[in-house]
Formats: structure tokens, sequence, C-alpha cells
């Protein structure tokens, strides 16, 4: 079941959410208590003042505690996660059957999640956007409209696994509209559709003598974070490239319950080597989760020089396994102990102090789109 395509189901609330109930409760509580102590103390004959800020020194350790050992396993079991660094080139056909090809090895190696990349089923740039993009409304789309949607959940059902589809371009299925978007699709291991993102934050950028890029002069945004369940897994966070540098999507996602974040991405040569590693192990830092990188193949050839270098980082922001530039294929076992040993060891999760800042996890968040393939 996708969270995040789901408008009359209630959703179920996650460890970190449940946590984060008892977090506010036990918060309510030393306030009611500090202020009838407060009371207590003003009576005649009390000479001591109580206040929260007296008793926080002692108090908020406790609720670290509790905080750190109460939460149950955002992973239930571990699950091995492929990135599919795919070599993609100008023949749609091609680049289906190539991508089939690749998850299927992946999966008779072990992977039961696997990652495809930013534009995976062709040349990623604003030029190509409109000739390559897909109907995918309404849902299900047909063989024709969407060959691409059906090859994923095709690969997906052959496989036996979750498929994070990458990204493909999506037309509005009206054509005078002319709007354009960047959509992942993620299938389950019977080929049925789970959820769909389309990319939040549009790549326009503008480094002087470096390069110069604008999503915004083709694609149209998503409006909302996406959150999937894997039965029997857990709760996986999917967005795209750009999304990354913004650690709201993230952190949300992450409260909400997410083991792992993925992002199919392409950055170039010039902000890959800056931030493209550097952006994984920040998200996997902030939040205590796996992150796992998934890019294109680099193409000298092609008009777009993606950087390359997927790469998989654990719970304490280390690069597990990383590709090169070249066509490849990395994968880790993603393991919830290690998740639950890096929040044990270093709390968080109960160390926040939202009577200092607020929580961004409160407040207006978007996790429903209308039409929207589902």
């Amino acid at each position: 079941m996708c969270v995040s395509d789901q408008t009359s189901k209630p959703r179920s609330r996650s460890p970190i959410e449940r946590n984060a109930t008892t977090m506010k409760t036990l918060t309510r509580t030393l306030s009611l208590f500090t202020k009838s102590a407060a009371l207590a103390c003003r009576a005649p004959g009390h000479t001591s003042t109580i206040t929260s800020s007296s008793l926080r020194p002692f108090i908020r350790p406790l609720l670290a505690r509790t905080m750190a050992t109460s939460s149950s396993p955002v992973l239930q079991k571990p699950i091995k996660l492929a990135c599919i660094q795919l070599a993609s080139g100008a023949d749609k056909t091609a680049n289906l059957s190539h991508a089939h090809e690749k998850v299927l090895e992946a999966a008779r190696d072990g992977a039961k999640l696997i990652v495809l990349p930013e534009c995976f089923n062709s040349p990623y740039g604003c030029d190509y956007f409109p000739s390559y993009a897909e109907t995918l409304l309404p849902s299900p789309p047909s063989a024709s409209q969407s060959p691409s949607y059906h090859a994923l959940s095709a690969m997906a059902a052959e496989a036996q696994v979750f498929l994070v589809g990458g990204s493909i371009p999506e037309a509005d299925p009206d054509p005078a509209s002319k709007k354009f978007y960047n959509t992942s699709l993620v299938f389950g291991p019977e080929g049925q559709l789970l959820a769909t993102h389309r990319k939040v934050h549009l790549f326009d950028i503008d480094i002087p003598g470096k390069i110069t890029f604008r999503e915004s002069e083709v694609l149209h945004p998503g409006n909302k974070i996406t959150l999937v369940d894997l039965p029997g897994y857990g709760r996986l966070a999917v967005a795209i490239c750009y999304d990354i540098r913004f650690t709201e999507l993230a952190t949300i996602a992450v409260r909400r319950g997410a083991f792992a974040l993925v992002y199919p991405g392409a950055f170039n040569l010039t902000t890959g080597p800056l931030h493209w590693r550097l952006q994984g192990q920040a998200r996997a830092m902030d939040n205590q989760v796996y992150v796992a990188l998934c890019s294109p193949a680099r193409d000298t050839s092609a008009s777009y020089h993606a950087w390359g270098h997927s790469l998989i980082v654990d719970p304490m922001a280390q690069v597990v396994v990383e590709a090169e530039e070249k066509e490849a294929i990395v994968s880790w076992e993603l393991d919830g102990a290690k998740i639950e040993e890096t929040r044990k060891n270093i709390p968080l999760v109960g160390q926040r102090r939202f009577d200092v800042y607020p929580d961004i996890n409160e407040g207006k968040i978007s996790f429903e789109e209308p039409n929207l393939p589902k």
C-alpha cells in the first residue's frame, strides 16, 4: 500500500511517530508537574523554587533513554538493496530491454529491493523530456500509452522484487496543458503499482563557467512526500535527484517511519564530485537511516554527462558500497539492527528540543496529490 497515495484509509502510525507522541506526552506531564510544584512552593513556609528549567537536566536524559529504547524496529527484517547504474541511450525499447536484463541479474544475486536511475528509459535533458514522455493517466495506462509502466511492472513480477523504477518523463493526458513531470513508479513483487513520486524540487542551477540547467523550463513539480509500505519489511521513502538537497523532505519521511531514503539521480560532473557523496552521507547522518543514490552510467558521447558513483550509505553515514562511472550494480543488505544500534548509541530522537525550535513533523505536510497514477 502506498501511504502517500491513499486518501480514504487511515495511515498507520510508524514507530517514530508513536515515539514522538510519547515524547510530547512526557513533556506535557513534566510541564504540569513543574507548574504544580511551583504552586506548592509558593505556599507559606516554602523558600525553594522549582521550575521546568531547573528540572530539565534531570528529566531530559530520562526522556532520551526512554525514547531510544522504546521504539520497535523500523526495518522488520534484513533486505538486500541493489542500485543498477544503467547505461541508457536514445532507443527507448533497447533501454527497457537492458533494464529488464539488469533487474533479473540483481534479483539472481539476492536483491529484493532494486533501484533504477533517473530517466533510465531515455537520455537526460530538457530537450528529451517531451519526446520521450509517456501518459500515465488514466491509471493504469495502456501499453501503447506507457510501455515503460508495463515493462517495470513485468520486471518486478518476474523478478519477484520491490522495484523503484528510477524515473521516466511523464506527460499530462491533456496535450494542450503542455505539462511534463519527472516521475518515479514503484512496483511490488506481484507487478502492482505501490507508489508514484513526481520530482518535487526542479533542478534549476547556474554555476558560471560550469553548468546552467533549468528543468522548470519544461517540467512541472510534484507536490507531495512519497512513502511506500513494503509488506514484511517496513516503510520506504522515495524522491528524485535534486530533492536530496532539501533536508525537510528527508527528515519528515524518516520521522514518519522510513528505514531508507532512495534517490534515483543524475548529478553532473560539476555537482557530482562536490556534493553527491556528501549529500548521501548527510541525509544518513541527520536521520540515522540507510540512503541509496542511483545514477545513470556516464556516457561521454551524450549531451549530459552523469557523475555515476551510485552508492549506499549506512545509518552511521559510512559509504558501504560505491560504483565508479561505468555501468555496474552495487548492493548491500540493509539491517534494522544497524539502525537501532545507531539510534541507541547516538539518541537524537529523544534529544530534540522542540521547546527551542519547531517540530518540522508538525503542521501542514502534503502526502497526497490529485490526479496521480495509482
